[in-house]
């Protein structure tokens, strides 16, 4: 698979799960390093509706 370009690296497309219920989204390996993210970690996701976005961050257990 080619690059992607400079300008486009954050662009990132929302993927139907197999179930059909959920969806995906691949996060740059550039921002899981920065975080020190770990595969299978347990992440927080916040929906901002009024700014229509979504905050993910680390669980605090």
């Amino acid at each position: 698979m080619a690059r992607r370009k400079i300008e486009s690296e954050n662009i990132r497309s929302l993927n139907k799960t197999s179930g059909g219920s959920s969806y995906g989204i691949t996060l740059p390996l550039r921002a899981i390093r920065l975080f020190k993210w770990q595969a299978r970690q347990k992440l927080q996701i916040t929906v901002d509706e009024k700014q229509k976005r979504l905050i993910i961050e680390d669980w605090k257990g």
